[in-house]
């Protein structure tokens, strides 16, 4: 019986994978070992891993292992496996945050094993704190957040200073920036990033691409405009959870969008509209303070 309950697991398993890499164009299936417990770690797993019609996650509670189905070109195994980790669930690649494991339900705090450092970049840096023993009261996070903030600052400032070619109404100047901006973008480590910050990066990232492309291929101040909207509501989230050396202010302009209103972010408290620039230029108020 044992053997036939073998086989039809591994037939389902199999028309799993077939009907995901049916629906993901580029399929690539791997298998990794994910540590876990229950049915319930099976769904935070396989919830944490998937993204429509990108990855999808299927894990053996038995086995403790995951077939990975993902479309090549738009993710990989790490970012997959950074989801899961940020979720709660170690692998043999990345350690979930202690944080986010403690919080798990008591059937779920599975055996914890020494795993691998996440990056070869964080692992060097680690090796170096260790032989310095001044530095031996620097841990390991506060490098990380050092990098991250360092990496994050890089993309903020290239945000305002887009916002402030907008301003001038300068559409040749704005499409510069926005490429600055793109630039900014690519450059961001993801596993540098703290949990929270990881997962709203994974949420906005392609938006803060798609847009900022769209602003640098054009020198139409209009169409620039249009997707700084789009841009500044991703930008939003991620400095709520990133923050920012200094306050920041979320402005509102109740004319801009046609007439529905808009938001952008100012690291000043007095309004310069990018929206409508000289035209209305302090045409909205500031709504939220972010410290």
């Amino acid at each position: 019986m044992n053997s036939i309950k073998r086989i039809l697991m591994a037939i389902t398993l199999l028309l799993s994978v077939a009907s995901a890499s049916a629906q993901i164009k580029n399929a690539k299936t791997e298998t990794e070992k994910i540590y876990g417990n229950c049915g319930m770690c099976k769904t935070t797993i396989e919830t944490a891993g998937n993204l429509k019609k990108v990855a999808k996650v299927e894990w053996n509670k038995d086995t403790k292992m995951a077939t990975l189905t993902y479309d090549s070109t738009k993710t990989s195994q790490d970012e997959i496996l950074k989801r899961i980790a940020l979720a709660g669930y170690d692998s043999d690649k990345f350690l979930a945050p202690d944080d986010v494991y403690e919080k798990l339900h008591g059937c779920c705090q599975y055996e914890r094993e020494a795993k691998v450092a996440v990056s070869t970049e964080m692992k060097s840096e680690t090796v170096a704190a260790e032989n310095h023993a001044n530095h031996a009261n620097h841990s390991d996070d506060a490098v990380a957040k050092q990098q991250v903030d360092t990496k994050l600052k890089a993309v903020f400032d290239a945000y305002f200073l887009l916002k402030d070619a907008l301003v001038k109404t300068d559409g040749n100047n704005a499409s510069l920036k926005a490429k600055d901006l793109l630039t900014a973008i690519n450059s961001v480590k993801m596993e540098t990033l703290k949990s929270e910050e990881h997962i709203v990066w994974m949420k906005v990232l392609n938006d803060l691409k798609e847009h900022s492309e769209h602003i640098g291929d054009t020198k139409d101040i209009s169409h620039q405009r249009d997707h700084f909207m789009d841009l500044s509501k991703s930008m939003y989230e991620l400095i709520k959870v990133a923050k920012y050396e200094t306050p920041v202010y979320l402005q509102f302009c109740p004319m801009a969008n046609g007439g529905k209103g808009a938001n952008w972010l100012s690291k000043e408290n007095a309004v310069k509209n990018p929206y409508y620039g000289s035209q209305m230029m302090t045409c909205g108020k500031t709504v939220e303070t972010i410290q």
